[in-house]
């Protein structure tokens, strides 16, 4: 038996099968022109709203026809500037203190005599002045008194050979020529220039009258010479 032919296949130009478009080439993006529409592939589209752009790379639908996508700008915003923020004036109101006149608090009165100047200190300094004052009296007769600098001194001939001077916690002997005196205690030392030494006293424990003794008939045999 002779087989049925297959009918021909025809195609009627209603149906023909669309031929797919020809691959153009890729291009990176295509951005907004001045017109409301522009032509790709003589194809018409509308410009995209403000903001968006079309992909130039066109992507398949499922039916097989190509569309275009629409993608959202990712373009940052353009970076204005900061405006500072405005600073309030602050008003000045300048108010000048009262002026008042320096006080002035009076000084202790500096003493003018001895008398007055081993009445000034306070115990156990008090003691210790009064000691030396009737110490110097006794062994230095044929001297004379009086305040040179401000402390008391007897001098030989108007030149000073002993003395003493208050301070806060202590009182200083000194003698004028008391490098030259011969001392085993080791107790005096050497002040400032010259020949002069000096002793510290801060309780009437400290006087050792026995040195003392030795001290000044030294220096009488020293301003005898």
């Amino acid at each position: 038996m002779k087989a049925p032919e297959s009918p021909a296949l025809t195609h009627s130009s209603s149906s023909s099968i669309s031929s797919p478009p020809t691959q153009r080439p890729r291009h990176s993006r295509l951005t907004r022109t001045p017109s409301a529409d522009f032509h790709v592939g003589g194809r018409c589209f509308f410009a995209p709203p403000a903001g968006r752009f079309l992909s130039a790379c066109p992507a398949t639908s499922g039916n097989g026809v190509r569309v275009w996508r629409e993608e959202r700008s990712r373009r940052p915003a353009p970076c204005r500037a900061a405006t500072p923020p405005v600073k309030e004036a602050i008003p000045l109101t300048s108010t000048l203190a009262p002026t008042t006149a320096p006080v002035t608090v009076p000084s202790a009165a500096k003493p003018t005599t001895i008398d007055e100047y081993v009445a000034a200190p306070t115990e156990p300094l008090a003691s210790i002045v009064t000691l030396l004052r009737d110490t110097f009296d006794l062994a230095l007769p044929e001297t004379s008194t009086e305040l040179w600098h401000g402390h008391p001194v007897w001098l030989e001939e108007d030149l000073p050979v002993a003395g003493f001077k208050a301070y806060p916690t202590f009182v200083t002997v000194l003698f004028w020529r008391g490098q030259a005196i011969t001392d085993d205690s080791g107790k005096l030392n050497a002040s400032g220039s010259a020949e002069m030494s000096e002793l510290k006293l801060r309780s009437v424990d400290d006087f050792d009258s026995a040195l003392f003794d030795g001290w000044l008939q030294q220096v009488r045999e020293l301003e005898g010479a």
